[in-house]
């Protein structure tokens, strides 16, 4: 299925993120042009597509790093205008490619750190958090900077998590990790949705994506090319060839 002119409508639930004809550039290089993305309550939507294709710069945007021209809502009201920071404290939170945590800090730290606009009930999601990954229950006092890659990506979900969010914007959380990992994050996701939580997925392992999504969309170039379950994926051969290899 090739992406439409007009924006799709989600399957089920409220909408929670709208985007309609956004474009984004870096000086005269054009990043995202006429970029069409929505995201129910409750759903998990993938982003995928290569290195360089705009994924971050879509979660940028959204998350409020970057100045876009198009329509941007979130919760039914424009993101344009608004500071990174009162959009966290409107529940969108985004755990980026680079994770940004506070190294020098402890586990428990860097959580706590994490639920500092919504010190209500930071125990019960300290207590989620903790259920969801035990190894950061067993790291709690050690400090970030000592962990492993794929526990630091842990304690970045867990961080975010703190944040109490509506949507979580996800970069790349799979990126250079080991499989039994990958096994982990995989299975925290399906938990996180399961607990209410929105998802916008941006990875580069389409495989990954695809197992966890509702929806798909694949970016190239800056461009939405398709658009669809992941059944439909599947069973298309240009996303066959091209990014599973079959």
């Amino acid at each position: 299925m090739t992406a439409a002119d007009t924006p799709d409508q989600p399957h089920g639930g409220g909408q929670l993120l709208t985007v309609v004809d956004l474009h984004v550039s870096y000086g005269q290089v054009k990043a995202l042009q006429g970029v069409n993305v929505s995201v129910s309550d409750g759903e998990i939507v993938s982003v995928i597509g290569p290195n360089g294709a705009g994924k971050t710069t879509l979660a940028d945007t959204i998350a409020g790093f970057l100045p876009f021209q198009g329509t941007v809502q979130y919760h039914g009201g424009p993101v344009a205008g608004r500071s990174h920071s009162e959009l966290v404290q409107d529940g969108l939170i985004y755990c980026t490619e680079s994770r940004d945590l506070f190294d020098f800090m402890s586990v428990e730290d860097n959580l706590r750190l994490g639920a500092f606009r919504h010190p209500e009930g930071v125990e019960d999601r300290l207590d989620f958090v903790l259920d969801l990954f035990p190894v950061l229950d067993d790291r709690i006092d050690q400090s970030a900077r000592t962990m492993s890659g794929g526990e630091q990506q842990m304690l970045a979900i867990g961080r975010a998590l703190m944040g109490e969010p509506d949507l979580l914007l996800l970069d790349e959380p799979t990126l250079g990790l080991a499989p039994v990992i990958l096994e982990d994050i995989s299975e925290a996701i399906d938990r996180i949705r399961e607990s209410g939580v929105a998802i916008l997925l941006c990875e580069q392992n389409v495989t990954f994506a695809m197992n966890h999504a509702d929806r798909i969309y694949l970016l190239e170039n800056g461009q939405i090319e398709r658009e669809g379950s992941p059944e439909t994926f599947e069973g298309d051969d240009y996303i066959r060839d091209a990014y599973l290899g079959q």
